[in-house]
């Protein structure tokens, strides 16, 4: 089950499939993201592919000596955009792949329009989904829904995408959901009627024990999307963001222009495949050991080139060498800046608090810490708001809340109201009302004991003390221990064995602290495979935003300080 290789074989079998000769590769703005995300513009120019044009562009050239392979979602947009360009073709012949299901009138249409008959074949690729990790999978949607109930578009491009991964996969699952979501339990019931509906090509071949797929929602945790992240994938998508392997340097001090933005991809990229589940300290010396590594090559290359052989062995080195030093800088730059923001926004202590938060159950030390660092200049309002959302979640209805204090303390900061709201937001979309599942069970000495013996060395412990609530669900699913009560099997069939291919989904976006745990668990527990995809891969600053757009506005800090002594007396 390996997301971005399904796609990559789509991509190429479009390119095969079209034979010999120069082409054009004609897609939206979604496919460019899907295709972007597995194969790289030279890999495709190997594959005879020459040009790279959108649909949607009006002044694209006439090119009859290319051959066209279109790559589309089958939205009523693009079949009109098709529509046009099959009466005035600017290309000698077309081959039609989209990435789902297209309805019989859809093709009827573009039948019409193919007056030249250039039309080669259409085709449905299932790729339609972004190709995060072999093992992670995200449709780049924000907002999924309004209050407690999906936006009907992105239900409906939710159960596309869904759909088509399962395609993609060769799975026909039995699904389970989150009982206490109503989202979920509707995106099962649409995802199911898909297979029904589509029964035919969801004909595979059955295996002993059929795949899964559960169906989760964000809100049950909103805790691991608001902590910072010590490992160098999730860290990277902290503190400067990834989006579609991208990552914007343009704001680091003294940026060099090649530098402004750069791609991490594991597929490319040998150091960032070795190294983006290590945590931070072991990336330090790791990028230490490629410095020098690349020290010891460099002379060798610039030494004289006194023979042809010399320059033969000096042309042949070259691009390895080029592609060593690209990869070096890079990642310098990147960890630098990393470095960088860490101690400028003193993220060591402010992380301490936020596990002790996540993880510890004592009230006095986790309010004492989180005041001691709301008086700290160092650490930023948005710091500052995530540590007392944080305490605000985990001590909700604590008998000694003390949240008016410290809404208090944020303003006395000069923290923007806007930041001061999002805390009684946050409370409100994933607070102890809305969870299906108890997020701080208190934690019995064997499990803390667990905790610390992580096999992480050093003062590491402290920072990763936190397992997604992710990690329990997954680990009771494959023991077969799953409460029906709580994730009930979507129609009167359910799972005698425990199951061995596994599709997690989490609407409201996962995160990479969530793909570790199940790369981990993939590692961990042989016979099981377990995928994980979600609407988006969420940061902070991104789960905040979706908790906007979702329309939880929260309260100004006033009225919030009423809620809280209102439930303090519970």
């Amino acid at each position: 089950m390996n997301v971005v290789f399904a796609v990559k074989q789509y991509v190429s079998k479009m390119i095969e499939d079209s034979g010999p000769g120069m082409k054009v590769l004609l897609m939206d703005k979604e496919t460019t993201s899907i295709v972007s995300m597995v194969y790289t513009q030279s890999e495709i120019l190997q594959k005879e592919v020459y040009l790279f044009e959108r649909i949607d562009s009006l002044n694209r050239e006439t090119m009859k000596h290319l051959k066209a392979i279109c790559f589309l979602r089958p939205t009523k947009e693009n079949v009109e955009y098709l529509i046009q360009e099959l009466r005035r073709p600017k290309y000698s012949i077309y081959y039609i792949y989209f990435s789902n299901v297209i309805s019989k009138s859809d093709v009827k249409s573009l039948a019409e329009a193919d007056e030249q008959e250039v039309v080669a074949e259409i085709q449905e690729f299932y790729g339609d989904y972004i190709a995060v990790n072999p093992h992670v999978f995200s449709l780049n949607l924000l907002g999924c829904c309004q209050g407690r109930s999906w936006d009907l578009a992105q239900l409906s491009r939710t159960a596309q995408g869904l759909t088509a991964l399962l395609l993609s996969l060769k799975k026909c699952p039995m699904i389970r959901y989150q009982l206490s979501s109503d989202p979920a339990k509707r995106l099962a019931e649409c995802v199911k009627q898909v297979i029904t509906k589509e029964y035919e090509l969801f004909d595979f071949r059955r295996t002993e024990v059929p795949p899964l797929l559960l169906i989760l929602d964000r809100s049950d945790d909103a805790i691991t999307p608001l902590l910072n992240q010590w490992t160098y994938q999730a860290m990277v998508h902290e503190l400067l963001g990834i989006n579609n392997n991208r990552i914007d340097l343009s704001r680091v001090p003294g940026i060099s222009k090649d530098l402004r933005e750069v791609v991490l991809s594991a597929e490319n990229d040998e150091f960032y495949a070795n190294n983006m589940y290590l945590n931070f300290a072991e990336i330090g010396s790791n990028i230490k050991n490629l410095m020098e590594d690349f020290q010891r090559r460099k002379p060798k290359e610039q030494q004289k080139l006194e023979s042809i052989a010399d320059m033969k062995a000096f042309v042949e080195n070259y691009p390895q060498f080029k592609k060593m030093s690209g990869t070096v800088s890079k990642h310098v730059t990147v960890v630098g800046e990393l470095s960088r923001l860490a101690s400028e926004r003193n993220l060591l202590e402010v992380s301490e608090v936020e596990q002790e938060l996540a993880c510890q159950n004592d009230h006095s030390s986790a309010h004492q810490n989180v005041r001691r660092l709301l008086q700290n200049p160092k650490v930023t309002e948005f710091d500052a708001a995530r540590l007392v959302m944080l305490y605000a979640l985990h001590y909700e209805r604590h008998s000694s809340n003390s949240l008016p204090g410290l809404m208090m303390d944020l303003k006395n900061k000069g923290v923007s109201e806007k930041y001061r709201k999002l805390v009684s937001a946050v409370v409100e979309y994933g607070g102890k009302r809305v969870r299906g599942s108890d997020l701080f069970s208190p934690k019995d000495a064997v499990a803390i004991t667990k905790q610390f013996l992580k096999g992480l060395k050093g003062v590491e412990n402290v920072y990763t003390q936190h397992q997604p609530f992710l990690h329990e669900t997954l680990d009771q699913l494959i023991k077969g221990k799953l409460k029906d009560g709580q994730y009930p099997y979507l129609g009167p069939s359910t799972l005698r064995d425990r199951p061995q291919d596994i599709i997690v989904f989490i609407i409201g976006g996962a995160t990479y602290e969530e793909a570790l745990t199940v790369y981990n668990l993939n590692r961990s527990t042989p016979g099981v495979r377990i995928v994980l995809g979600g609407t988006t891969i969420h940061n902070t600053k991104s789960f905040l935003e979706e908790i906007s757009a979702s329309g939880f506005r929260g309260r100004g800090a006033e009225s919030s300080q009423v809620t809280a002594r209102a439930s303090s007396r519970r």
